[in-house]
């Protein structure tokens, strides 16, 4: 799933006001390959303050990636999910893919941490 989102990435790359969106991609296909000891937290909470990823234009930017790949990388993740799920030494990793199909629902504001 983590090469899903540097694809998503890429290509968001190609069209020059899919930037945001492709940077987003990058970091959360790395999340994708090493989820254990980190999370993803909104970044209003992080620094205590709003910007621009945390607004209106975030909101605005969320719905227009849930709209074309947004849905798409969550289904991937519930996909992965259920096929990890299947033996006993899977369901940790299962686990981080319903972490990470939320995360793929709403990507914008939110960023990498290490767990305390």
């Amino acid at each position: 799933m983590g090469l899903a989102w540097w694809l998503v990435g890429l290509i968001a790359f190609i069209t020059i006001i899919g930037i945001p969106w492709g940077k987003a991609c990058f970091v959360m296909g790395q999340f994708s390959f090493f989820p254990f000891g980190k999370e993803a937290v909104s970044r209003d909470v992080l620094n205590q303050s709003g910007d621009i990823g945390t607004g209106t234009l975030g909101l605005l930017g969320n719905i227009i990636w849930f709209v074309f790949a947004g849905f798409w990388l969550a289904i991937g993740h519930i996909i992965s999910a259920l096929a990890c799920f299947i033996i006993i030494i899977g369901i940790p990793f299962g686990l981080q893919h319903l972490k990470l199909a939320g995360i793929a629902i709403a990507p914008i504001g939110k960023t990498v941490v290490a767990k305390p």
